[in-house]
């Protein structure tokens, strides 16, 4: 009935059969669909993907599997979707590491994420928190400041790894503040908490979810989040912003994106049963306590966000000879 009140021409509407592309559309899903993460297996981008792909796998009505790719900073996952077919059965849910960093810092990046893709909708945003050793005489990051230029490159900082989220993060706030650290990389966020709360290190910036417990036990101190505005999760912890760097900001985001010419109907429907899991209170409730906003934005404002974090990120990096090993 609705296809009668829409004109299509006869050669169109012929390729569109053909191909398969238009019936599938209508037809979607018909089969489990792989949802591929760009991170290992509980990780920040995992512990916010996990549950969304349960209650997708509800409202759609077929299994959702969780394909963890972690390696070459995102790069693999994102290989792997872009080789699949535009049908919607593989997504990749990726991170700001993942899209608006990594292909700045490969030499020979294997694709643009603003070209070989297609945007669905972003999910979530977090801040990281910064925290440090205990016995280290810092609770703000004010007096993190002072320690630092009284101590220029003996402070020890970790991150994830080099050219992660949290390197930079950390890079990006050492140039604001007008202070030199030294950077300790690590394989992902937990050795690198380890190590602080060791004191081998003595500051480290990451995901809310890898610092919680340790900041609960006492084992870190938190000073403050890296988002603009204080985190709903954390009310009481100050922003860098708002404790001696103004303007300050840094929220690593998570996103769902398809392959390059996934049809528009196969867009809209993710789109749609994307809002109403993060709305479900199985999904909001415990991802809120871990320091991330839930929010779906759609298409359109995900590849507007896309391009304008790509150039900030462009004009951090220009002067830091950071590239991937």
């Amino acid at each position: 009935m609705f296809l009668e009140h829409i004109p299509i021409r006869p050669l169109a509407a012929a390729i569109l059969l053909a191909t398969g592309t238009w019936a599938s559309a209508q037809t979607f899903p018909a089969k489990p669909i792989r949802l591929i993460i760009a991170a290992p297996a509980g990780g920040g981008a995992d512990v916010i993907a996990r549950p969304v792909a349960q209650k997708l796998a509800e409202s759609m009505g077929q299994q959702v599997i969780v394909d963890n790719r972690a390696g070459a900073s995102g790069l693999i996952a994102g290989e792997m979707t872009q080789a699949a077919p535009p049908d919607g059965y593989t997504l990749l849910f990726v991170t700001a590491s993942g899209f608006s960093l990594t292909p700045l810092l490969s030499r020979k990046p294997p694709y643009d994420p603003t070209r070989d893709f297609t945007p669905v909708s972003m999910v979530a945003t977090a801040p990281l928190m910064a925290t440090v050793h205990p016995p280290l005489p810092v609770k703000s990051i004010r007096e993190l400041i002072a320690l630092a230029k009284a101590k220029p490159g003996q402070l020890l900082y970790a991150s994830n790894g080099q050219g992660s989220f949290s390197h930079l993060t950390t890079e990006m706030f050492s140039r604001a503040a007008g202070i030199e650290m030294t950077h300790v990389p690590y394989k992902g966020g937990t050795p690198a908490v380890i190590d602080t709360v060791s004191g081998q290190v003595q500051l480290v910036i990451t995901a809310v979810p890898t610092l919680m417990g340790q900041v609960k036990s006492g084992r870190l101190r938190a000073i403050a989040v890296t988002s603009a505005k204080r985190s709903a999760a954390l009310p009481d912890l100050p922003t860098i912003a708002e404790s001696g760097v103004p303007g300050f900001e840094s929220v690593q985001w998570y996103g769902v994106f398809g392959p390059k010419n996934l049809p528009p109907a196969i867009v809209d429907r993710v789109y749609a049963e994307l809002g109403k899991a993060v709305e479900s209170p199985s999904v909001k409730a415990p991802l809120a306590q871990e320091g991330a906003e839930l929010s779906v934005t759609g298409p359109q404002p995900l590849a507007q966000f896309l391009a304008t974090d790509i150039a900030r990120w462009r004009k951090v990096l220009s002067g830091m000879n950071i590239t991937l090993e």
